[in-house]
């Protein structure tokens, strides 16, 4: 169900438990139920309403907020959703409710050193487009460094470096000006710019992502939020 885009495996086995789900019209209510890849699987019109019904929250997370679970002396950027930090420019016609939080998880990090453009997610299959295994999603960053810089390492950094023993994937890394570079990843890997920039001779200084795919980090002050609209698509 997951491969096929129907839903995230998590929210795949409570489909399942409530049977919400069909194999060529038959419905299953088993875990773990295997099925040809030749068959149609559908989902009830409950689990589809469930989903229609799903937010897509995009937030400014600020420096010193972590992207997941609370850590000791941290707060979460999920804990920065209330009515009050919402975007007064929002144009979504969506109103808040607590239950919205319900489920909400981000959907990629962005460490606690940085800031930028966060989305969290009750949408299982927002989560699969942008973290899923094979996501193809842009995600461009601002970062500012110190340092010097060659020709060859700016090459390097678009492509050649590796990280815990693996060929990055190629990216596209240029100046900005004289103190920052625009990176655009397809990939996430835990504190990627910061590493990748200190395996060419420069120490990062500030850090922020700007957009997800199509989605743009716009205006969006730092520490309020936003919906993601239905014109709208990573």
């Amino acid at each position: 169900m997951s491969e096929r885009g129907l839903c995230s495996r998590r929210e795949a086995d409570v489909y399942i438990e409530r049977g919400w789900v069909l194999v060529d019209g038959e419905r299953i209510s088993t875990l773990g139920t295997k099925v040809d890849p030749a068959q149609t699987i559908t989902l009830d019109e409950q689990a589809r309403a469930q989903q229609t019904g799903s937010v897509t929250i995009l937030i400014n997370k600020p420096i010193g907020i972590v992207s997941g679970q609370a850590e000791k002396g941290y707060r979460n950027a999920a804990a920065l959703i209330t009515r009050a930090s919402r975007f007064a420019g929002d144009r979504s016609p969506l109103r808040f409710s607590p239950a919205q939080m319900r489920g909400l998880a981000p959907a990629g990090r962005l460490d606690i050193d940085s800031q930028g453009l966060l989305v969290l997610t009750q949408d299982g299959r927002v989560a699969k487009q942008l973290i899923g295994e094979h996501s193809d999603i842009e995600k461009e960053y601002l970062v500012r460094v110190e340092g010097g810089l060659s020709e060859q390492g700016l090459k390097l950094l678009n492509h050649g470096l590796s990280l815990d023993g693996e060929p990055l994937r190629p990216a596209r890394v240029a100046w900005l000006n004289d103190e920052q570079l625009r990176f655009v990843l397809k990939q996430g890997k835990k504190r990627q710019i910061r590493r990748m920039c200190e395996l060419v001779g420069l120490k990062v200084v500030g850090l922020k992502r700007v957009r997800i795919g199509n989605v743009q980090l716009g205006n969006l002050p730092v520490g309020q939020w936003r919906y993601l609209r239905d014109d709208e698509h990573f």
